[in-house]
């Protein structure tokens, strides 16, 4: 390692030897972990304007794993020295056992220069689970089939410099506060397994060079910003310790979402090399849950009132772009983008999209119903990306505070009932946080462990009444969440079980526990139980 290390020095310092192209490539020194990151590097000679845009400089790492079926991997400029060469590196995550096959390839001005000698290594025991793919409409699946569903709330950027809110300016800035490091460790205590995170102007701002609203990040004239990228790969890097998985909002880049940027060829030809560095650098990462090429693609359309992007210039972009990434990521990440609550005609049937998903606002008992409403009309699995009681900004969310907090906590036991792989997620993160919600999480986390213990991936909705009551049986268990939203007091719910003796328990919301096991009998395949749940408020029952 350290013979590497002195050699890059060398050439990057102007020793460069005579002749251009590949001078040599550095694979894993250590062993090499079933779903753990191992590194690559290769440096070439050569004097490019931009090698950052793969129509001047591209190289790949491809790879023969021991399955056979020969994987491409885009490597990431790493540093350059002008005129005298640059050094690329690949991240790869082995997705199998065994013995591996590698080499690179180079590619100038867009065609085959060179191309190394096969080397190998191998991949032995393995470490986690690996990236998370589609399962169905309830779950969601990792490399060695173990099954998972996404628990969590929105968690889209740190505090800001300036924060442009009327109520709660003080509270969006406390930097101590609100930054990842903070945030992330807390919320994977409190249970949360699943967060969405956005890359824009204040937030991971890539390709930005100033003027960031954010003290994080410094100016650079570099082509992509070494702070803003260091602060991807700490961020990604603390969430895979966590075992938090990130839908990360990769945006337009630091360039403005008009007609343009979806029509022209020239800015088509800068997103595929926006795509492909942060594939490169990234994608190995089981962190990345999905990519999601938008927030709100209907608020860009209609971003000119006056004129609207046409739906068909939209829904060929991301046909494009969807196609290209999967193209890019041999992983099989799952690739999404989202509306707020306008559809764009076409886009919810694009093959390269995996999941759909919409924001919800003001309307959250329409969630179930919206859910099983486009699986049906689509057959794709369905998310509600953003969630929430309120979405005006100017307005104190402590006038309505309570309905906020019941808005927080029935979304999300309204996704665990229904068939999304992911629960919907909040919005105004700071300000539950500031509340003391968090905690909550660890009850939708015990019964979600519960229901896919017990049903191994199976989920049977049951009829169930009695307020906003909704029930699912996995394997022999049925679990039951009710929502009182009457003004008075809920006295009787009610759930199909098979007939005979039942043992139910009641969740303990403060404690995120079960009480002790209270005897029924369910007679005509109806369990009716006797409730007192006050207006407002909530109860679940877990069923043998």
């Amino acid at each position: 390692m350290k013979r590497f290390a002195v050699i890059v020095c060398i050439l990057l310092l102007g020793a460069v030897p005579s002749r251009g192209g590949i001078q040599f490539h550095q694979g894993p020194t250590q062993v090499v972990l079933q779903y753990g990151r191992a590194d690559f590097r290769i440096f070439i000679s050569g004097s490019w304007n931009n090698p950052y845009l793969q129509e001047e400089a591209a190289v790949d790492l491809v790879l023969t794993p021991p399955s056979g079926n020969q994987i491409r991997i885009p490597c990431f400029l790493s540093s350059v020295k002008k005129g005298q060469g640059a050094l690329w590196a690949a991240r790869f995550t082995p997705q199998e056992k065994g013995v591996y096959m590698y080499s690179f390839t180079y590619r100038e001005a867009g065609k085959e220069a060179e191309t190394s000698g096969w080397s190998r290594f191998k991949a032995v025991s393995k470490q986690g689970h690996g990236i998370l793919h589609t399962n169905g409409d309830w779950t969601l699946r990792y490399d060695d089939g173990t099954l998972f569903r996404g628990i969590g709330e929105n968690l889209c950027w740190e505090s800001r410099t300036e924060d442009d809110s009327r109520f709660f300016k003080a509270l969006h800035e406390r930097h101590e506060r609100y930054n990842y490091p903070v945030l992330l460790p807390d919320f994977a205590a409190n249970g949360g397994n699943f967060t969405r995170m956005w890359m824009c102007s204040w937030n991971f701002p890539i390709d930005r060079h100033a003027d960031f609203n954010n003290a994080r990040y410094e100016p650079s004239e570099e082509y992509f910003n070494p702070s803003a990228v260091r602060r991807l790969d700490e961020t990604l890097s603390l969430a895979e310790r966590l075992g938090i998985h990130i839908m990360l909002c990769i945006g337009p880049g630091d360039i403005e979402a008009d007609r343009d940027f979806f029509t022209s060829d020239a800015a088509k030809a800068r997103y595929r090399n926006y795509l492909r560095y942060i594939v490169a650098r990234w994608g190995y990462s089981p962190a990345i849950a999905m990519w999601e090429f938008f927030n709100e693609a209907d608020n860009i359309q209609f971003a000119r009132a006056d004129a609207p992007i046409p739906a068909e210039e939209i829904v060929a972009w991301h046909r494009e772009m969807a196609a290209y990434l999967k193209s890019l990521d041999p992983y099989g990440h799952i690739v999404t983008t989202s509306i707020s609550h306008r559809d764009i005609e076409g886009l919810n049937d694009i093959p390269d999209i995996d999941i759909n998903q919409k924001h919800i606002y003001c309307n959250t008992s329409d969630i179930p119903a919206t859910i099983h409403r486009y699986e049906a009309l689509h057959g794709k699995p369905y998310v509600i990306g953003e969630f929430g009681y309120e979405w005006d900004w100017s307005k104190n969310f402590d006038d309505f505070a309570d309905g906020m907090v019941a808005d927080f906590k029935r979304g999300l036991w309204y996704g665990l009932f229904s068939p999304t792989p992911v629960m919907p997620m909040s919005w105004w993160w700071e300000w539950f946080d500031n509340r003391g919600i968090g905690p909550y999480l660890r009850n939708v986390k015990l019964v979600n462990g519960r229901m896919l213990s017990a049903g191994k991936g199976e989920f049977i909705p049951v009829e169930a009444s009695g307020g906003e009551a909704y029930a699912v049986r996995c394997g022999k268990k049925t679990w039951l969440y009710v929502f009182n939203p009457g003004e008075a007091a809920l006295k009787k719910v009610s759930v199909a079980v098979p007939a005979g003796r039942r043992k139910v328990r009641s969740l303990d919301f403060a404690h995120a526990a079960f009480g002790k096991a209270k005897s029924f009998r369910s007679t005509a395949e109806i369990l009716e139980l006797q409730t007192n749940i006050p207006s407002k408020g909530e109860a679940l029952y877990e069923i043998d």
